[in-house]
């Protein structure tokens, strides 16, 4: 079979050349494919009257009762976090998508969060398949349940769907032993074996940042990239792959049409021409699904009735953008640093700024609830605590802003101690002087430190925190956002802001 893929103009300029063109006008069949890729959908509820599961379900239906040929992908991330994850790891999302089920789905980094054993609990729980060509077991065996390449029939055509997970994953969530493939080598090899075992159409629907997506793309081995984990929207088409950054929380959604032009060349070989159409839908002018609604107004009633319990005022101005907890000093992570270190007594509280999720501000004066906290971090993290040398403290201090430039969440918020660094200087040689208590850090001193229990694991490239005596570990620890609680509560509010800890020398 030989499979063709050409720009409009060219489809145009050889019929216009050979009077009749490469596909015979009696002979063609034209299908209309329609794909429509979700991803990092993580809220349950609208945002502002945008997104939320009740629209995505009501866009999903819309476009499957419009073409019986729509394909409904899912590209990773929806068990955690959000605020009702943090009580039922993620079940709602997979309640609200088995109303209007995916054909695929591929797990993303945070459907590991709670670990490994509940991601494979949510997937027998879900009414639609989990696949990734690039996740096994320790082994290299297969997991149970979880599938590789889907080929489906659709309008005549044979569509494989290449499902390719995050290989970062085991710095960034929690899988425990599962073995994570190259993203941009083992999907590649995927999608060519694909094309090579008679595909028309190969559709990658892929986890990935956006260097391995710039992989994918630049391969050529895939006709349609839904790509998420970046938190973004776009559309490209390089007039060979087409490409879609899925946006988060259903806010934005970009179906693609492919106008499949069937037929056969000359010696009566299969062809197959398209071009593509894309379509962009702002969810706020979307009718949400009533069903979905219904179960969403459940869920809200439910959270409502715990959840706005208020617990204190902050007499500062707070900040948890995404932007700010993960490159600076914030507010926010010295309240949460703060909270773990005087909740068990260590020399040093130290979190990572991408466990902190609100993405909000709070102006000096707003009352805190108990739903604000758990928004902020809805994981589930234990509050654990190890003794460390100095040296180990400064080799995590830089994992911490080894990846600033790229606004990584292993960036270090922190209490009891100050620190600077140079985001200009070489990964590995950016930190220096490092206080803590009001001291210099000495290097054998062995102090103890408040982290959490999946940076203790090695999470986000936390390896230096490793090796210590471990004092309280994750099965005596607290939770971080019930320690964070009590202690506003206790306090009654907040009043340290931004106070110098962290300075960047690179700043102006």
């Amino acid at each position: 079979m030989t499979i063709r893929i050409r720009r409009f103009a060219a489809m145009l300029l050889s019929a216009s050349i050979l009077g009749v063109g490469a596909i015979g006008a009696a002979e063609a069949e034209t299908v209309k494919l329609t794909i429509l890729g979700v991803g990092d959908a993580y809220a349950f509820a609208d945002d502002n009257g945008r997104g939320g599961f009740a629209r995505l379900n009501a866009v999903a239906k819309a476009e499957r009762a419009a073409n019986p040929n729509t394909l409904y992908v899912f590209d990773g991330d929806m068990l955690s976090p959000s605020l009702l994850s943090g009580f039922d790891k993620g079940q709602n999302t997979i309640d609200l998508t088995n109303l209007e089920p995916f054909d695929i789905a591929v797990p993303g980094n945070h459907e590991f969060d709670f670990g490994p054993e509940n991601f494979f609990e949510k997937m027998k729980a879900s009414k639609y398949p989990w696949a990734a060509v690039n996740i096994t077991n320790a082994d290299g065996s297969p997991i149970e349940g979880l599938g590789g390449v889907m080929m489906k029939e659709v309008g005549g055509l044979k569509v494989a769907l290449v499902p390719v997970a995050q290989d970062t994953t085991p710095e960034t969530s929690s899988p425990g032993d599962l073995k994570f493939l190259s993203t941009a080598d083992t999907g590649i090899a995927a999608a060519r074996q694909a094309r090579e075992d008679g595909a028309d159409i190969v559709v990658g629907v892929v986890q990935a940042d956006v260097a391995n997506d710039r992989k994918l793309i630049a391969s050529h081995a895939f006709d349609v990239i839904m790509s998420g984990d970046d938190h973004s929207y776009a559309t490209a088409y390089d007039g060979v792959t087409v490409y879609v950054e899925t946006s988060m929380d259903a806010r934005f959604l970009s179906p693609v049409d492919l106008m499949v032009e069937i037929g056969a060349d000359k010696d009566g070989k299969r062809t197959i021409d398209w071009i593509p159409s894309f379509r962009f839908i702002d969810t706020a002018a979307v009718t949400p699904d009533p069903d979905t609604q219904a179960m969403v107004d459940q869920f809200t009633t439910k959270l409502d009735e715990s959840l706005n319990v208020e617990i204190g005022t902050t007499d500062v101005p707070l900040d948890s953008r995404r932007n700010v907890v993960r490159a600076e000093e914030s507010a926010v992570g010295n309240l949460i640093a703060d909270a773990m270190r005087a909740a068990t007594g260590a020399d040093i509280g130290l979190t990572n700024g991408g466990g902190i999720r609100a993405d909000r501000t709070y102006d000096a004066g707003t009352v805190l609830t108990r739903r604000d906290v758990l928004t902020e971090l809805p994981f589930g993290n234990v509050t654990v605590v190890t003794e460390l040398p100095g040296s180990q403290i400064l080799a995590a201090l830089e994992n911490g802003v080894s990846q600033v430039e790229k606004g990584a969440g292993r960036f270090p918020q922190v209490s009891g101690m100050t620190f600077a660094f140079d985001p200009s200087a070489p990964a590995g040689s950016r930190v220096s002087e490092v206080m803590v208590g009001g001291a210099p850090l000495e290097m054998d001193k062995v102090y103890k430190v408040a982290t959490n229990d999946y940076m203790l694991g090695g999470g986000d490239g936390y390896g230096a925190l490793g090796g210590g005596k471990v004092i309280i570990n994750a099965g005596n620890g607290n939770l971080m956002a019930n320690d964070v609680m009590d202690y506003i509560a206790a306090a009654g509010k907040v009043t340290t802001g931004v106070e110098g800890r962290i300075k960047n020398l690179g700043a102006n």
